[in-house]
């Protein structure tokens, strides 16, 4: 089973960036209960804006520190060219 890295918009409009094998379910324990990140659970309801599939865990993990690098600028340029040929839905 592939990876995910993905890029949420949180409700005061910041960005967390994480990864996953299931992208609904970790969307839902994000917005709905205590599993969610500690730093989105302040920042409720969030969005999904942008994902990508990895190999591995390993391969994502460093996709996403890579993200987490990146300045918020940057960020928003992934999140659009990402989203420029296809619409990620809010799950």
């Amino acid at each position: 089973m592939s990876y995910f890295v993905y890029i949420l918009e949180c409700n005061d409009g910041s960005l967390y960036t994480g990864i996953t094998k299931d992208i609904s379910k970790r969307l839902n324990e994000h917005n709905l209960s205590d599993k969610g990140a500690k730093y989105t659970k302040v920042r409720r309801p969030v969005k999904l804006v942008y994902k990508e599939s990895s190999e591995n865990r390993s391969t994502a993990s460093k996709r996403e520190y890579a993200i987490k690098k990146l300045t918020r600028l940057k960020k928003l340029e992934l999140i659009y060219k990402g989203n420029s040929s296809k619409l990620v839905k809010d799950n």
